[in-house]
């Protein structure tokens, strides 16, 4: 996982001019690679975000569906509890939720994941590329899915067809991974970077809607841990390694498949010119203005930041939900900070921290680690203004309990 983003340095004027180079700084955060990765980026955690709460509603209209006309009218409040509590919805939803320890094991398990491909990268590669190859295919037919459900809805139903030993799927489903295996098949035989955009962006939103994060606790010690991951292997790895061992891996392109199979059998010979893979870890946009030079950005800087985001568009719907029902626990909006709603504020963040990383990567003209930017810029306006709307502490530990109304008054 590439956590970074990076260009070809730019070429500074030689006369050194203090005007001159910070209109070359400009020029290069509004270059045409950089406004598609601001861009590409919130789309897909705008859009990961309103998948997983959609997945949500959808569970409990079928929950709904299944109990009796009596319990039909069950609240917003009770749905979010279920699916937030209880393994066996999580299972029949198809999400993950990460708990704490959890939380405290990814940053030295992706750390170990990194070591392993910058050492044994040689060794393993064809096994990188297929794994990667196989989970593409799954999160972009994930991606598709809702496309090509509206596109067969006037034509076929919705119910289930067996395929035998791989299981019973709708149409939709069949038709999504389908067009999915193609796009990996073409991406295979070209290496095109546009394709490997689309299936990083598959990725990504698959990761956002399908992973949970269960509390503002859990979500700080997630991304605390992440930024002190990502901040160690861009600095200070290459004074172990001698060499920047997140970059070297995110742009180490792999052997493709289809090269192997014409060394191999000689009816593949016509593949023998396969091109090598770049692996759909991160997303790479080139520049129109500059030949040769790219933008890149890290699926963990658009995914980690994305699920807190997530998170918090949970709450704020849990929030709706409840001032909807009438609980006391929670007071309508009075001051103008408590009409702004937390996916709003995570999101400006976001922007702020993510335009903060283009202009420390073109002013140091270095590699920067995004979230050591994206994750002050996201968390700490979050933890501020869930302090002043009363909300830190029920945030951090329990943010999806109910609160009941009593019906006696203390006197």
């Amino acid at each position: 996982m590439a956590n970074q983003v990076e260009g070809k340095p730019e070429v500074l004027i030689q006369d050194g001019s203090s005007d001159q180079s910070a209109y070359i700084v400009a020029y290069s955060v509004f270059d045409s690679s950089r406004v598609s990765t601001f861009v590409i980026s919130i789309l897909l955690i705008v859009y990961g975000s309103f998948r997983s709460l959609n997945i949500e509603q959808e569970h409990r209209d079928k929950q709904k569906q299944k109990e009796p006309s009596s319990e039909c009218s069950a609240s917003f409040v009770s749905g979010v509890q279920a699916s937030n509590g209880s393994a066996p919805s999580e299972t029949e939803n198809g999400m993950q939720t990460i708990d704490a320890c959890q939380a405290l094991l990814m940053p030295v398990g992706a750390s170990l994941s990194l070591l392993v491909m910058f050492l044994f990268f040689d060794s393993l590669q064809m096994v990188f590329a297929v794994c990667t190859a196989v989970l593409a295919t799954v999160a972009f037919a994930f991606l598709l899915l809702p496309m090509c459900q509206h596109v067969l809805r006037p034509c076929a139903t919705n119910n289930k067809v067996s395929l035998g030993c791989c299981g019973r799927f709708t149409p939709a489903e069949v038709l999504s991974f389908f067009l999915s295996f193609l796009i990996v098949c073409v991406w295979i035989l070209t290496g095109h970077w546009l394709l490997m955009d689309a299936l990083g962006m598959g990725l990504c939103v698959a990761f956002i809607a399908l992973v949970r994060l269960p509390s503002l606790k859990v979500s700080t010690l997630l991304l605390i841990g992440l930024l002190v991951y990502d901040v160690f292997w861009v600095f200070f790895s290459s004074y172990i390694f001698s060499t920047n061992v997140m970059v070297k891996v995110a742009t180490r392109p792999a052997e493709n498949p289809i090269g192997l199979l014409a060394k191999r059998f000689p009816m593949f010979s016509f593949t023998n010119e396969a091109p090598k893979l770049s692996l759909p870890g991160k997303l790479v946009f080139p520049s129109m203005q500059n030949s040769g030079h790219f933008s890149m950005l890290g699926m963990g800087d658009i995914v980690m930041p994305g699920l807190l985001l997530c998170f918090v568009l949970r709450y704020d719907a849990y929030k709706k939900a409840q001032f909807a029902n009438g609980d006391v626990g929670l007071l309508p909006p009075v001051t103008y900070y408590q009409k702004i709603t937390y996916f709003h504020c995570c999101l400006i963040g976001y922007f702020v921290g993510l335009l903060t990383a283009t202009l420390s990567s073109e002013l140091f003209q270095a590699t920067q680690p995004a979230l050591l930017y994206l994750v002050p810029f996201t968390l700490l306006p979050l933890l501020i203004m869930a302090y002043l709307k009363g909300d830190l502490r029920r945030m951090w530990h329990e943010p999806f309990l109910a609160i009941t109304q009593s019906k006696h008054l203390d006197v």
